[in-house]
């Protein structure tokens, strides 16, 4: 498109929900307490992790860097949610868009990576009992935390280098509480083609390729699960992996409905609820199932409590 003579955008609006007053505050009252516990239970994960030694083995290595994650994950979105409900203009600049834009895709690549080594471990751990140790030693869990960061901070730098060469001459509200793809894509007024192209099959081939790793791991998993002989041991297997596979089916549930797709027409009233999902209520939902379901970290948490009192007393 000619963008001769055209002014040049410097600044997006966030439409962010639309509607009256009274139903934007219960919004930003269910957003806010829903960010506040996942703020308060990821950080009580990570604290438990790094103050407990018993815990500080690969599962809940893996756990910590997940809890670390999901803090960074949804501060990268919801603070400008939440004010898009209290205010009907919120602006960011186009650079700090197209920073969000990076870190909000980065973070979500190193979840999906980051699920799919849980998931391989778990799979370690039942099919493989007797050489777990071995495999997935220490060392071998924090090159793989330490994989699962960098990919993610890999995958999507190339696409994000070529938005930034994008022209953006009006108009400049964005019919979202974040810069997602969709959205900044729609607001340019350069050719598009290659950058949506470029980016969703990046999308594609992380989120796909992880999720195929992640159900291939639980396949394994469930056949072995079978071949238990006791019912009372299938019931304790299983429960270890339970609490992961409830996260792994909500979060990849949402994100490949929004992103394993070609560019194509976009209905963005959907596109903001489906995001809420995965950038507000999987982070809660991580914390909330692996403190509930698990005894080893309830167990750590009350020595953590009993410690504490015996320092007040």
């Amino acid at each position: 498109m000619d963008v001769t003579n055209q002014t040049t955008v410097t600044e997006f609006i966030f439409l962010g929900f639309s509607g009256v007053l009274y139903l934007r505050l219960t919004l930003f009252v269910i957003f806010l307490t829903v960010y506040l516990l996942s703020l308060m239970g990821n950080t009580l994960i990570i604290f438990i992790v790094l103050m407990d030694i018993t815990l500080q083995t690969p599962m809940y290595i893996f756990l910590g860097n997940l809890s670390f994650l999901e803090i960074w994950y949804t501060t990268a979105t919801v603070p400008k949610l939440l004010a898009t409900c209290l205010s009907q203009v919120v602006t960011i600049s186009v650079s700090g868009c197209i920073t969000q834009y990076y870190f909000f895709f980065s973070m979500g690549a190193t979840e999906c990576i980051l699920l799919a080594v849980m998931a391989y471990d778990r799979y370690l751990a039942i099919c493989s009992p007797l050489r777990y140790s071995l495999l997935m030693s220490l060392q071998v869990c924090l090159w793989f935390s330490a994989g699962s960061w960098i990919g993610g901070f890999i995958a999507p730098l190339l696409p994000t280098i070529l938005i930034s060469h994008l022209n953006f001459c009006g108009p400049q509200k964005i019919n979202h509480f974040f810069c997602d793809s969709d959205p900044i894509f729609k607001l340019s007024c350069s050719d598009t083609f290659l950058v949506e192209t470029l980016g969703y099959t990046c999308s594609s081939v992380v989120i796909l390729s992880s999720f195929l790793l992640t159900m291939s791991s639980y396949g394994h998993i469930v056949v072995t699960i079978i071949r238990l002989s006791s019912r009372e041991a299938r019931k304790k297997t299983f429960s270890t992996c339970a609490s992961h596979l409830t996260v792994v089916s909500i979060y990849y549930g949402t994100i490949i409905f929004a992103y394993v797709r070609p560019p194509a027409k976009y209905n963005f009233t959907i596109g903001k609820v489906i995001s809420v999902f995965y950038c507000v209520v999987t982070p809660l939902v991580n914390p909330l199932l692996y403190t509930l379901r698990n005894k080893d970290v309830k167990k750590a948490f009350r020595k953590a409590l009993a410690q504490k009192r015996l320092l007040l007393v």
